[in-house]
């Protein structure tokens, strides 16, 4: 499996910036995809998930009402809308893909993801 992010860019406080994450190969089968991002000097972090095939999502609490994470299973695509983005949100973002089914929904954990995507940087100015 393959994870191409994309969309990432430099942008002024409460601008929007759109993500996107294409899979490719062998992607029948995989459970979830999320985002994570590691902002400069710090510990990688999760933003949100989201099942690929029931489309439930889970967000971090800082991203909660300004973030959409969104599916697209036709194209193996998920997406990631950022509105009202603030300097915090500076970071080198990632996504990844997770195999494993759960009862509880995707993961928070970036140990439940095999499969990593090479990461797009966001940079918001204030």
């Amino acid at each position: 499996v393959q994870l191409q992010a994309s969309g990432g860019g430099s942008v002024l406080a409460g601008a929007s910036l759109r993500l996107s994450c294409a899979a490719s190969g062998r992607t029948l089968g995989l459970y979830a995809i999320g985002w994570f991002r590691q902002p400069p000097g710090k510990e990688r972090e999760f933003v949100a998930a989201i099942t690929l095939r029931a489309g439930a999502t889970k967000y971090a609490d800082s991203v909660k009402g300004r973030f959409t994470i969104s599916r697209d299973g036709a194209k193996n695509m998920v997406d990631l809308q950022m509105n009202s983005l603030k300097a915090e949100d500076t970071a080198i973002y990632y996504c990844a893909a997770d195999r494993t089914a759960s009862p509880y929904g995707s993961s928070s954990s970036s140990r439940e993801y095999y499969y990593w995507g090479q990461g797009t940087q966001v940079t918001v100015s204030s």
